[in-house]
């Protein structure tokens, strides 16, 4: 617990569609670090320049009109860039209490996950270079059974995912005590 009696991680939610949300504690959800659609937007662009590319080579090599293909391909791949990393982060929250993980996320197909901490095996922090140049990382919890068995909590900062991961293995600790 810090200074105000939050555990780590549980920053002041930005979303009001999650504030709203809460679990069986009444812990209203958080969202992650806010460089974090910074980071989608990167990767989508990561993704989208080749597929670009593939289209204007395309466009090249068909008797077509200029930018019959590489024109929507490329209003599309801009829409994807600019906007769903912004979507995708707002349809995203947690929230951890005394026990167990909570983790929301999903557009279009909507996931609700909750991790009780007695169900987990080991918790990894991962962090690519684009997460270490935004200052996040990638929460992973490895959990006991086949279906679901790992939770994967993204785009939290990297202080936050430590201090997370700590408070978990000190419950997982006080509990095999």
């Amino acid at each position: 617990m810090d200074e105000q009696g939050q555990q780590p991680g549980m920053s002041k939610g930005i979303n009001p569609r999650l504030d709203g949300l809460g679990d069986a504690d009444g812990q209203p959800l958080r969202q992650g670090h806010p460089n974090y659609p910074k980071a989608m937007r990167v990767q989508a662009l990561l993704v989208a320049t080749p597929i670009l590319i593939g289209a204007l080579v395309a466009e090249y090599l068909t008797p077509f009109p200029n930018f019959v293909i590489a024109g929507p391909i490329a209003l599309i791949l801009a829409g994807l860039v600019i906007f769903l990393p912004h979507r995708r982060y707002a349809a995203r929250g947690y929230a951890l209490s005394e026990d167990r993980l909570r983790v929301v996320r999903g557009i279009m197909f909507h996931t609700d996950t909750v991790v009780p901490f007695g169900r987990v095996q080991h918790i990894d922090v991962d962090r690519g270079p684009i997460e270490r140049y935004y200052g996040i990382a990638t929460l992973q919890l490895y959990t006991a059974g086949s279906h679901g068995d790992v939770v994967t909590l993204s785009g939290l900062s990297h202080d936050d995912a430590l201090a997370m991961r700590e408070t978990i293995r000190a419950h997982i600790k006080r509990e095999s005590l």
